[in-house]
This record gives C-alpha cells, structure tokens and sequence, in this order.
C-alpha cells in the first residue's frame, strides 16, 4: 500500500470523525440478517437490516452501486442520492473497499436479474486503513482476477479469506473433515485426551526436534515430534481406545508437503492390529470424503481417485524390489549413496535405512496413484512395530499412499517391554538427536503390561490437502511458518 493511499484513507477517516461526528469503530451494532437470509427471503417491501464488508463499488452520478459480502454470501447495494438524506450520501463518498457497514432497505431486482438491497440508511461499523486487492466476485461467488502472490496471501490470511471464497471454503471444509474425524472416533468409543507439547524426552518418531528451555527447572526441553509414547502408556491405564488430535513439530525442512508445524491425529486401540487399523483408515476417509461434499470419487490434480473400499495392497519389500529390478535391501550403504546420485534424489544421509526410504519413495510412493496400503515394512526401519509372525525381519507396519501422498502410518503396537527397551536402547546410540536417551516412564508402563493394540497416525492437513484438491500444504494452514520479512 502506497503513502499516497494510506494519506487518503486516514483523512476519510478524519473527515468522518471530525466533520461528520461519526465514530467510525462504535462499541456494537444491531442484529440483522445474514446475506444468504436476504436471499432466500427474494424481494420483499418491508425493510431488512443486512450486515458485511464492501467487495466492490462502482459509482453512476447520483447513484453507488457496492457489493457487500459476509461469511454466507454476496449481496448488491443500491445507494442513491435521492433515498438517502444528505449526510448519509456524503458518507457514501468516504466509503472504501474493505469497510465494514450495515444497511438498512427493501429488496428488488434489477433490469439485469441483480438481486439488490435498495438502502435507506447506512451505518459504518468499521473504517478500514488498508487497500483490498481488488477482485471481482461474481454472485455465484467465484472469483475472477485473482491475486496471484502466495506469499502475500500466506503472510495476510485476513486478506486471502476476503478476497478468495475458494480458500474460505478449503478452510470451512477442513473444520468439517476435523470435526468428522472426532465425530467417528467418538462415535465408535475413542476417548479423546491431550498429552504435553512441552517433553523432556521425546520419542515416537525419527525426526529433529525443537528445543527449548524450561527456567525454572533448568532443563533442556523439547517440542513433541508425536503423541505416541504418552497415548501408549493410556493403553496401560485402561484406556482401551484413546486418541489426541494436535500439533506435532520437527525441525525439518519445509516444502511443497512438508511443514515443521502439523496437525496429527493419533489414535490407538487396545485388543486391535493393524488389519483394524486399515479399516479404521478407510471408514474415516470416506468420511470425511462425504463431508468435503465429494463422495467416493474426486479429481485431484488432474487425475480421477477413487476412495471407496478396500484399498489396494502392497508390500514394501516386493514392491521396491519390483520397481528397481534389484534386492536394493541386501546392498551396502556406499551402493545405495551411489544409486540416490544416480537418480537425482537429494539425500545427506549416510545410514541404510535412510537411504533404503529414500529409494522405497522414488521407485514406488512417488508412483502411486490409487488409495493404496504398503504393508510389512523390514523391521529395521520400524522400532515401535511387533513382528510379523512367520517373516523374520519383517513387521505388521502399514504406511497409506495417495497420489504419492503419505496421508497415515500405522503399526500392530509392540508391547514386548524387554524387546522394546532393546530397540530403543539401540535407537538412541544411534541418533545424533537423542543424545543416547530412552523415555524410561514409557518402558516402565510397558513392563506394567500393555495389551496388544493397533495403533495409527493421520497427517490431517495432507488429507486437507487431497479432499480440498490443492497441491500444497501451506494452503491448508491458516497460518504457516514464513520466514520473516525485512522491515
């Protein structure tokens, strides 16, 4: 926003205040009707009282036409100099894109088929001191010239909400997929319960954490990279079906899929496998598939996805084998550095299993299309996961695919307290994050007896993702983390 806009802005606003005696910001207003009310009312004489910002103005002589906007709709606004007294038309001239106003008037239709609030008084609820990117909205609320800067967008949500129905929608859509979610769980015996953010130890993924201090403790502590350990020892407790939906943060790095801030539902069941995991998955995705409005097909970027049940099955081991044409899980660590160059995958890690995933995400997750289950990971790249009877090496760990999008991750839970604390003991050692730990409350509740339970992580906004039909993550974050802006 220029000086020159800004100036001309504050000035309305102390022409209003200081000419006119109008306070421009007052404590309140009085209850009228929301914009999609007036029109499902249609014309009518007697007078209604609508409220909303101003999208759009467009001045005729002695009359203004203005387009008002609230959360259910757009309305047009019919300001003429011969209805409104003389104070009230000279205000109309002070008004701006982005004000807030009540009016009060019949309704009508013009020659053109407008619905229309013929007003015949005004309000001003709130002056705004900042210039809305014009956009033209038409009454089926699509939007044309669009703005075109997502880093703007991103940095002013405020601004993309007003201007942008479609991402008002996404936003109104993922409230509703979350809602349905814990509708399901909740409907289906879950307790839902909140463990800490803030964890001395932190544990249930393999990822950099976030540090922080704790002053009056002296200690160093962490931002929770999941929810695992601390749900798990819930199992323990009685708690038989459990679930926490919240933030998880890794110190990691930020692309088209990826933010260092997520939400993530977890939710574990005692007694289950993760055979039920899967058609726990599955129920919950055509779910939330019904309360997108899509149902059990929909376009994602140009391709037709089908969600309906059972998803199809893959192992990981076979498939990446298949894929590559090599046993890639007998070769050395150098052998597989040597393969990732070869084929451009951007790695710094040195160590097998990394590498292993890397390879396992460019031969087959990046390839896969349909809702699709890859099953039966190698038990070295799944700590927290029991073995799969009959398959050394191997464990009943699932990971579900769409589009190359990992969208969950679940595991028949290990509950094998003197297995565990080893893999975990081994874990540590290895991590250069860890700094040789093991969360010890965690290995003591699973010495007190955890039952056999399946146990399943969601990545919500990557589901947002797939059932909004956009391509990135941050356009499912209201807020997502920027780097900041020199001043």
């Amino acid at each position: 926003m220029s000086d020159e806009q800004q100036g001309l802005k504050r000035s309305k606003l102390e022409k209003l205040q200081t000419e006119y005696m109008i306070d421009p910001f007052p404590p309140r207003s009085h209850e009228s009707l929301s914009i999609k009310e007036v029109r499902d009312g249609r014309e009518t004489e007697e007078n209604v009282l609508v409220t909303g910002r101003i999208t759009g103005k467009r001045e005729h002589g002695k009359t203004v036409f203005v387009d008002l906007r609230d959360s259910t709709g757009s309305i047009q606004l019919y300001l003429s100099r011969n209805v409104l007294d003389e104070k009230t038309w000279s205000v109309v001239g002070l008004l701006d894109l982005g004000d807030i106003i009540q009016v009060n008037g019949s309704v009508f239709t013009t020659r053109l088929g407008e619905l229309t609030v013929k007003c015949a008084d005004l309000t001003i609820l709130c002056k705004s001191l900042r210039q809305l990117p014009v956009v033209k909205v038409d009454s089926e609320g699509v939007a044309h010239d669009e703005v075109t800067d997502s880093d703007y967008l991103y940095r002013h949500r405020c601004v993309d909400l007003i201007i942008n129905p479609d991402s008002l929608d996404r936003f109104r859509k993922r409230s509703r997929i979350i809602s349905s979610l814990r509708s399901y769980l909740d409907s289906n015996d879950f307790l839902e319960v909140e463990t800490p953010v803030l964890q001395s130890i932190y544990g249930g993924a393999a990822a950099e954490p976030f540090k922080t201090h704790y002053s009056s403790m002296n200690e160093t502590y962490f931002l929770r990279i999941a929810k695992e350990l601390y749900l798990k020892r819930l199992l323990v407790g009685g708690i038989d079906r459990v679930y926490e939906l919240g933030k998880d943060f890794r110190n990691e790095g930020i692309d088209r899929t990826h933010s260092p801030e997520f939400t993530q539902l977890e939710m574990y069941e005692a007694y289950a496998d993760y055979n039920v995991m899967m058609t726990r998955f599955e129920e919950m995705v055509i779910t939330a598939a019904g309360v997108s409005g899509i149902g059990s097909d929909l376009e994602y970027q140009g391709t037709l996805i089908h969600l309906s049940p059972p998803f199809r099955r893959i192992g990981f081991l076979e498939s990446l084998s298949k894929a590559s044409g090599e046993d890639l899980f007998s070769w050395e660590p150098e052998d597989l550095e040597t393969l990732c160059r070869k084929n451009d995958i951007a790695t710094l890690a040195k160590d097998r299993i990394t590498l292993l995933d890397k390879l396992f995400d460019f031969y087959v997750a990046d390839r896969i299309e349909q809702p699709t289950f890859v099953v039966d990971y190698p038990e070295a790249m799944s700590p927290l996961a029991k073995g799969k009877p009959g398959s050394p090496g191997v464990t009943e760990r699932f990971e579900a695919f769409v589009l190359g999008l990992e969208l969950a991750n679940a595991f028949s839970e290990q509950n094998n307290p003197i297995l565990q604390r080893q893999i975990l003991e081994e874990q540590a050692e290895a991590s250069v994050h860890r700094e040789g730990s093991v969360d010890e409350d965690f290995l003591y509740a699973l010495e007190t007896g955890m039952p056999p339970a399946g146990g399943m992580g969601i990545g919500i906004d990557r589901l947002v993702m797939l059932l909004t039909g956009t391509s990135k993550i941050r356009d499912t974050i209201l807020f997502p983390n920027l780097r900041r802006q020199n001043k």
